[in-house]
């Protein structure tokens, strides 16, 4: 057993490392999810050398898989206040950011053996849709399913997110889904040998319009009728919730003590955990090129690894599902939409609920090592899978952050990152056949809600899947409305 301390700044070890390894995180990106390392103040610069020359003793990974992992503004840790400071153009779109994330990740993490030629079932998209899936059918006994990942597991939204899960929604097919897919996380341990830290602090919306208050009180009554003991409050009682915010500007809020926030990371390697023991295959850093059609149906997915024939495809590629369904042919009405998030450096406990300023598109949590963990949505951010993280964003949110706690102004950002919310013209996801593509099933288009939704969507659907039995949820939201024009529109968006 060896204790040598591979990174200070947060106590990884030698061992902590060769445990990853054994788990199967062998890049440097999943080990450093995985472990922690690189997370902390020096941000990998006195760790990231000694992890690669672990991992190259240890022979876990080709000499040309030994990639450093991406690096994240800010260059050191700098205090809100000062990045408060920073100009903003809000008259200007906000283009570029830094670093550029690779849209093909390298060859050289590419597995060298062949994926199977066939398969029951191909999922494209290794994040939680995709995952929750395969195990729910899993669950069902189809196991001969395959799943495919572009990159590393975490690599896309599931692994960019702020963690929220929330039964606040102003639709009822959504809070029914987020009541389900709460339920299943707060059992998701005892399922699945995996801690995701449910932590059940509740979420505090806030409304500085006359129109935002509104549409926040006719949602209270929607939600008790469903069983969600949200609660309209004045401005002093949203200050009992969170003592010491300043809810400038602030009309009405709302508050459900069961909402929450979990570690979005651990959540996938659960399902995918599972997913393995069932027999399923998980390919990572593997992509699809293309489609093999006849009689309209799909009959192969093919990859940079080979052809696998198959009786049914699944599309839960997220933010990528329009790039790929125009590989068969098929146009969807989603577009990308990047979307920034920034972690301080932790501090002792002080704020129980995710708040959000619904009007803003603010929203900030503590996690539970500490940190601030915040976003705020940009109007005039354009379509496009950009994920890089820019100065406008991180200026923006400090200075929205500051008006409601300006407490904070001396924390320090130690790291920002960018994802891609997944858009539909009514917000609402993209479910079930493919018109003129029957056995292509749609899994997308979930906006910014998917990760805390695909507990319960997985479950319905690998039901549905499985036994043919009628759901009304994969008539709703099918491709079919946007034609018909059935769209029923979800609001509670935050950003």
């Amino acid at each position: 057993m060896s204790k040598t301390l591979i990174c200070s700044c947060e106590d990884v070890t030698a061992d902590d490392i060769r445990h990853a390894v054994s788990r199967g995180f062998c890049d440097v990106e999943s080990v450093k999810r995985f472990t922690g390392f690189g997370t902390g103040i020096c941000q990998g610069k006195g760790c990231l050398s000694a992890v690669a020359a672990l991992l190259a003793k240890e022979k876990a990974q080709k000499p040309a898989g030994l990639l450093p992992f991406t690096p994240r503004p800010p260059e050191f840790p700098t205090e809100l206040s000062v990045l408060a400071s920073a100009p903003v153009d809000e008259s200007q779109p906000p283009v570029g950011g830094v670093p550029q994330e690779l849209s093909v990740f390298p060859s050289a993490l590419r597995p060298e053996a062949p994926v199977p030629a066939r398969a029951k079932v191909v999922i494209i998209g290794g994040g939680i849709m995709g995952l929750a899936l395969a195990y729910n059918l899993s669950l069902r006994g189809e196991t001969d399913v395959v799943v495919l990942e572009r990159g590393y597991l975490c690599a896309g939204a599931s692994g960019r997110n702020g963690g929220g899960v929330r039964m606040q929604w102003g639709t009822s097919a959504n809070i029914e889904l987020a009541k389900r897919s709460i339920a299943l996380m707060g059992r998701f341990a005892r399922d699945l040998g995996i801690n995701v830290w449910l932590r059940q602090g509740g979420y505090l919306f806030m409304a500085r319009t006359k129109a935002v208050a509104k549409r926040l009180e006719q949602n209270v009554a929607l939600h008790n009728k469903h069983g969600v003991p949200t609660r309209l409050l004045t401005v002093d009682e949203a200050r009992e919730v969170v003592p010491g915010l300043s809810l400038k500007g602030t009309q009405a809020a709302s508050y459900n003590p069961e909402d929450g926030v979990i570690f979005p990371w651990p959540f996938l390697w659960g399902y995918a955990n599972a997913c393995r023991k069932a027999g399923i295959k998980v390919e990572t850093f593997t992509n699809v090129t293309g489609f093999e059609q006849s009689d309209g149906l799909v009959r192969k997915v093919k990859t940079d690894r080979g052809d696998i024939a198959c009786d049914t495809v699944v599309l839960a590629t997220g933010a990528w599902s329009p790039e790929i369904a125009r590989l068969a042919g098929v146009q969807l009405p989603n577009e990308p939409h990047r979307h920034e998030i920034l972690s301080t450096e932790p501090l002792k406990p002080f704020l129980s609920p995710l708040v959000s300023v619904l009007d803003s598109g603010l929203y900030f949590s503590q996690s539970m090592r500490g940190e601030i963990v915040g976003g705020m949505g940009d109007a005039k951010e354009p379509a496009g899978l950009n994920m890089g993280s820019t100065l406008r964003f991180v200026s923006r949110f400090s200075q929205a952050l500051l008006e409601q706690m300006p407490q904070l102004g001396h924390v320090k950002v130690l790291r920002q990152w960018a994802g891609c919310y997944d858009v539909t013209p009514d917000n609402n996801p993209v479910l079930g056949r493919t018109p003129g593509l029957e056995n292509m099933l749609q899994l997308s288009g979930f906006v910014g809600h998917g990760f805390m939704m695909a507990p319960a969507v997985a479950e319905r659907m690998a039901q549905w899947m499985t036994t043919g039995e009628s759901d009304e949820l994969f008539t709703r939201f099918n491709l079919r409305r946007f034609q018909e024009g059935k769209l029923e529109r979800e609001d509670m968006i935050i950003g």
